[in-house]
């Protein structure tokens, strides 16, 4: 069938707009999405064999 997603879509709730803009604006920076990041952290959180914690971009030199 078509536009169907290979995986469910998933709602977050208590997420601010200007969270939810830095976070991909961050994710963005490091090459990366926040989908791939979330999935990353919840591997990690969860103790999956050969999870990684996400590693956070640089800080903004500007602010």
């Amino acid at each position: 069938m078509a536009n169907q997603h290979k995986h469910p879509v998933r709602g977050l709730r208590g997420i601010d707009t200007d969270l939810w803009v830095d976070f991909e604006t961050a994710t963005g920076s490091v090459d990366s999405d926040r989908s791939a990041e979330l999935r990353a952290f919840m591997e990690w959180y969860v103790r999956r064999p050969g999870a990684e914690h996400p590693r956070r971009p640089a800080a903004d030199s500007s602010g």
